[in-house]
């Protein structure tokens, strides 16, 4: 009997292993079945890709050889059943063996029995003594996070939690971070927070605030959001009384943005265009960069970036990088201000590509300072947060943020 959580999970790891396409996206193009299975073969696939190296290290004990792709990828989900989601034996074991047989895997049937009864034996303790984070990392990401690249791989060990940005004045049940985010358990159904249907609030990482509190736009103020979608620092400018022009390229981004932006009830101004082509008719004393990144700092969340993602990626997206901030200067007034942000981890999308736009543009580096989390300001005065950050209160992404003035 075909089992559609587990069908499903093998979907989404052989879309995210072997096609390249992000969790999100497969997701998507599932066929359709039930939410609750939907949901429980994500966050089975999630723990998977969260967890590869160590799954792997686990299960080599009990193979001579290597097994096609496919059938490691159903031991992947036995195991990961078994030592992460707490799935009793007869169950993590029953099911995959089920899942090769539905997958012409007969063949494969005795072997995945055979090992997953003994990865259920031996249970947790199979993980005692095993360096998780190290293992759970490629290379190429543990080497660029530097001094930090323990305690963020140690992050990702976890699933983050929910966090919320509110409108002014609005008040909710979960924790107050100092930030004036609010923090709920990692799990939480947005939808069914009191003040979702009213608009009270939106979803956002407290560390995706932060582009928008350091831009600190003022009511009244016009203010160009670039690469806007999907819209919660939009939100935050809006809500603040800012007079918001927000560009995206992306049709169905700009879609979602609209759609968060009505059951919000916030009032702003949507261009569908290219940010490096497209030019307003005035320039902007405020501009918000979010540009396009590897968004290696959400791997908490997306944990299929570590697997989608590769180093020569980060050299087209700095050329792009490079080229909405050419842009952004352009639509500035003189005088104004530019904050740059990137979800990324990345020191070649933060640092580098600031310190580059300073030579080539004659744009003043400010230097940032931040009460609320002084942790996360740099040696050079910019903001760079990660999932090591505030561990005891679950993490953060991973961001950079850098305020330039156009002279």
């Amino acid at each position: 009997m075909r089992d559609p959580t587990r069908q499903a999970a093998l979907e989404l790891l052989k879309a995210v292993l072997t096609r390249n396409t992000s969790l999100d996206t497969a997701l998507d193009a599932l066929p359709k079945i039930d939410s609750r299975d939907k949901a429980a073969a994500h966050r089975l696939a999630a723990t998977v890709l969260r967890h590869t190296g160590t799954l792997n290290a686990v299960l080599e004990g009990f193979l001579q050889r290597e097994p096609p792709q496919a059938v490691r990828h159903i031991l992947w989900l036995g195991a990961a059943a078994s030592l992460f989601l707490g799935s009793p034996p007869h169950a993590a074991v029953g099911t995959a063996v089920d899942l090769a047989k539905a997958n012409k895997l007969e063949a494969f049937a005795g072997l995945i029995n055979a090992v997953l009864r003994k990865v259920a034996t031996g249970g947790v303790e199979l993980l005692d003594g095993l360096d998780m984070p190290r293992l759970d990392t490629p290379v190429w990401a543990w080497s660029s996070w530097g001094a930090n690249a323990r305690a963020i791989a140690t992050a990702h060990q976890t699933e983050a939690p929910l966090d919320v940005t509110v409108k002014p004045g609005v008040v909710m049940d979960g924790e107050t971070l100092p930030t004036g985010s609010f923090r709920f358990p990692a799990g939480t159904s947005v939808t069914e927070l009191a003040g979702y249907t009213e608009g009270d609030f939106w979803v956002q990482d407290v560390a995706a605030t932060l582009p928008a509190l350091i831009l600190n736009a003022q009511p009244g103020e016009r203010v160009l959001d670039l690469c806007a979608a999907p819209g919660g620092k939009t939100a935050q400018l809006a809500a603040a009384g800012a007079k918001v022009t927000a560009v995206e390229r992306d049709a169905g981004r700009m879609g979602t943005l609209k759609g968060n932006l009505a059951r919000l009830r916030l009032d702003v101004e949507t261009v569908l265009a290219d940010a490096t082509a497209w030019r307003p008719a005035e320039t902007f004393p405020a501009i918000l960069l979010d540009a396009p990144c590897s968004a290696t700092g959400t791997i908490r969340r997306h944990p299929d970036l570590l697997h989608i993602r590769k180093a020569r990626d980060i050299i087209a997206l700095n050329r792009l990088q490079d080229q909405l901030l050419d842009a952004a200067y352009q639509m500035l007034s003189p005088g104004g201000r530019l904050v740059y942000a990137v979800c990324s981890l990345q020191p070649d999308e933060g640092e580098a590509r600031v310190n580059a736009a300073c030579k080539r543009l004659g744009l003043r580096h400010d230097r940032l300072g931040l009460a609320s989390l002084p942790e996360a300001v740099t040696d050079e005065k910019n903001i760079r947060t990660h999932p090591g950050l505030w561990t005891q209160r679950g993490g953060m992404d991973g961001f950079f943020i850098a305020r330039l003035t156009k002279p």
